[in-house]
């Protein structure tokens, strides 16, 4: 009974069409519709305050006002289900698919996923990433069969759009006159020294860090990447890697137990 009277409550909250939650009463008896609308109000305007904090980029893309709007037409749909405010907006790019007012700017939505996977990289995990040092204990005849834990702040988000190019102009408040939209472009998230970087991946880089991210060994992420990308550069991959603070252990069951990281 409770729980069915907290969802009700929830659900008024959320919609100001519904009725008044029963119970739900002002000073000394009075009715409460004003007091309730006040306080649906302040709600619906934290929610969609949060929203732009967490899409800064789609805000400033397509402008406060219009922001404000179609936050609160997604806030109608997709209701909070988190009582942590920075967890709300997990289906915004989504939603943004589907919402027929952005769609001549179909980056948008891999845009909004950048944001996303930005803000849970930030929350994510703290781990050290890999050393560049343990990569290189690993015998070079056991190489191949090296596998790679992926660090818990690693994102990545493949785009048919420059969304990387977009999301990173956006941010820093840049103009888009160099940017040119049609261009596909893979983004990196990473946290490695607790600062959250994204990053364009070069051809053939996403295709390899998702395949040692799903725990392919070296050898077959490489092989895969190579039949897919003939001109995949793997030496700058590696590099890049190490840098970004993809991995944050890596493991050879040809190795020696100290050659293990």
């Amino acid at each position: 009974m409770i729980e069915m009277s907290q969802r009700s409550f929830g659900a008024a909250l959320l919609d100001p069409d519904l009725p008044l939650p029963d119970g739900v009463i002002g000073p000394r008896g009075k009715g409460a519709q004003k007091r309730f609308a006040v306080y649906r109000n302040n709600v619906t305007v934290s929610l969609v305050n949060a929203l732009g904090d967490i899409f800064p980029a789609v805000q400033r893309l397509v402008g406060e006002g219009f922001f404000r709007d179609m936050a609160r037409v997604y806030l109608s749909e997709e209701p909070p289900r988190s009582a942590l405010l920075f967890e709300y907006g997990g289906g915004f790019a989504a939603f943004l698919d589907r919402f027929e007012p952005v769609s001549k700017l179909p980056y948008l939505s891999d845009v909004a996923r950048l944001e996303r996977a930005w803000l849970d990289a930030f929350h994510a995990a703290d781990a050290d990433p890999l050393r560049p040092e343990s990569l290189g204990a690993i015998p070079p005849e056991s190489l191949g069969e090296v596998t790679f834990t992926p660090h818990p702040a690693a994102r990545i988000v493949r785009s048919k759009y420059a969304a990387v190019s977009i999301f990173s102009a956006s941010r820093e408040e840049r103009p888009l006159d160099h940017v040119r939209p049609l261009d596909p472009e893979d983004g990196l998230i990473t946290r490695p020294r607790h600062e959250v970087q994204v990053r364009q991946l070069p051809s053939g880089a996403a295709d390899f860090f998702e395949a040692l991210m799903a725990g392919m060994t070296f050898e077959e992420a490489a092989n895969v990447t190579l039949e897919r990308h003939p001109e995949f550069d793997l030496p700058s991959a590696i590099s890049a890697m190490l840098e970004a603070g993809v991995f944050s252990a890596c493991s050879s069951s040809q190795a020696n137990p100290e050659h293990t990281a």
